[in-house]
């Protein structure tokens, strides 16, 4: 069932003010209705309604594979997105190749999957700004790389990485993994260019915590040992008295089962984002984002996100002169404005929901910050 943006928008009843979705996304309207649904069944002891409940997982996966693009079989369920990607990164063996400056996420696996089972061996880049690029990646390739590991979009800097150019950079022989906690069902990203896309719903999904999610196609699960496999990773399922083998699907890359409370919640946010179109989300994020990056423009504070669409997602990133930055923060604080200041950047995240009310407490905030620096 489709639905328009105005529906979507709809479902955003948060405060004036809050401009952090990059860094958690308030629950819809429709998730809070449907846990609240789900527990309640929970609660009943019905065998009818635990199945229901249950049911959730296939209806996530199902959910979570039109958007990637792929099939439900290939998606497993994850607490986070470090979950998903604890299992394609420990699988490994090889050169990684991963920028040094990328989300905490990936360099730290990445270390802790060599020191673990001596394997794995990194490979860093340092690229200018952050971007991950085509041409960055392809200086550094090394004979024995065998993984790029990027984030789809930069948590810093805004910047979105080209898959497709980032595909023909390292060949068909390599892995592509893709952390996609920032940019999933927010913006058209050429997933059949990746491998594995890892993702988590509490940000811009608004599904809350534990609904992270993996997708692994058939070249990454060929390649991508299942090291972290628990005991319902199997194709037998519950087996006594012998360890059957991990099974032949996806499914191998999971710890244990999922949480079904959070499978629904994600359920309905990723159903929510097909209803109203992808495509939608993003043109109307892309506004939102100007209008971020031409206050920013007015009061003279410097952006360091790409200006250019294609290659920014639903956040800016301010850089002002360190010494500015805690300033700045404090004005917007000081207006009830939310947002994250971290590494001498200060981030501004809108979403679809975000009102007039909320940009004007964001002007006034910059305008204020402008006249006191000067």
């Amino acid at each position: 069932m489709s639905t328009t943006i105005a529906d979507y928008r709809a479902t955003f009843t948060g405060e004036p003010g809050y401009l952090n979705f990059a860094a958690f996304g308030p629950l819809s309207t429709t998730v809070r209705e449907e846990v609240v649904a789900d527990i309640e069944l929970l609660g009943t002891g019905r065998a009818s309604s635990i199945d229901y409940v249950a049911g959730r997982e296939q209806e996530a996966r199902e959910a979570l594979a039109g958007l990637l693009g792929g099939s439900a079989d290939e998606v497993t369920l994850q607490p986070t997105t470090s979950y998903g990607m604890m299992h394609a990164i420990y699988g490994l063996s090889g050169g990684v190749l991963a920028s040094a400056a990328d989300f905490p996420t990936i360099p730290t696996l990445i270390v802790r999957a060599a020191e673990s089972f001596g394997l794995v061996q990194p490979q860093w880049m340092r690229p200018p700004s952050g971007f991950v690029t085509p041409e960055v990646v392809a200086d550094h390739l090394q004979d024995d790389t065998r993984a790029l590991v990027v984030s789809l979009v930069d948590s810093r800097t805004g910047y979105r990485a080209d898959l497709r150019g980032l595909r023909e950079a390292i060949g068909e022989d390599r892995l592509l993994i893709v952390d996609d906690t920032q940019g999933f069902g927010m913006i058209e990203a050429d997933y059949a260019a990746a491998d594995v896309v890892c993702g988590h719903g509490y940000k811009w999904l608004r599904a809350g915590r534990g609904t992270g999610f993996a997708w692994f196609n058939a070249r990454a699960r060929a390649a991508i040992r299942p090291v972290l496999s628990g005991h319902p990773a199997t194709e037998t399922g519950i087996t006594f008295d012998e360890v059957p083998p991990p099974a032949a699907s996806p499914q191998a890359y999971r710890v244990s089962q999922p949480d079904w409370l959070a499978a629904g919640r994600l359920a309905v946010a990723a159903g929510e984002i097909a209803a109203v179109g992808v495509a939608a989300i993003e043109s109307e994020l892309a506004a939102l984002t100007d209008r971020v990056i031409a206050l920013a423009d007015e009061h003279g504070v410097p952006v360091l996100t790409p200006r250019d669409p294609a290659r920014r997602a639903g956040f800016v990133a301010l850089a002002p002169r360190p010494e500015h930055v805690a300033p700045l923060g404090a004005s917007l604080a000081n207006r009830g404005v939310t947002v994250t200041s971290r590494s001498n950047l200060v981030r501004v995240a809108p979403h679809v929901g975000t009102d007039d009310a909320t940009f004007g407490l964001f002007e006034e905030a910059l305008a204020a910050f402008a006249q006191k620096v000067v």
